[in-house]
């Protein structure tokens, strides 16, 4: 499946320094920032700086070198923000949605990282 990248995406506009962020960690490959609208007391958004719109197209597009990097970048950013499980926060949840029938808001592949509570049962859509 061909992956169309649109580079004027809001994560684009932010990795090029377009719209300013709150930058909590920032690798070779990888940038995670604070998500503006915070549905948890952590709330952080981990993305590759490469052109990926999915994890899958990530997975099979990415170098090594780049997948490393971005698995390394959510280990440490668990770690900054307090949610490793065993810590006083007792873990997250990670969450990337893929697609129109994922409720992909911005076609750029993003790791929503939360944490800071009980984040509740998983509770599948009604159809």
């Amino acid at each position: 499946m061909p992956y169309a990248y649109d580079d004027q995406n809001i994560f684009a506009k932010i990795l090029r320094g377009e719209i300013p962020n709150t930058t909590v960690l920032e690798t070779e490959h990888t940038l995670a920032f604070e998500d503006i609208a915070p549905e948890a007391p952590v709330h952080t958004l981990v993305i590759p700086k490469g052109p990926y719109v999915t994890y899958d197209h990530f997975a099979s597009e990415a170098s090594d070198a780049e997948i490393v990097d971005f698995t390394r970048a959510i280990a440490e950013v668990c770690r900054i923000k307090g949610v490793v499980p065993g810590d006083d926060q007792g873990g997250y949840r990670m969450i990337a949605n893929s697609g129109e029938n994922g409720v992909q808001d911005v076609p750029h592949l993003h790791v929503h990282i939360l944490g800071g509570r009980n984040m509740g049962p998983m509770i599948p859509l009604k159809t």
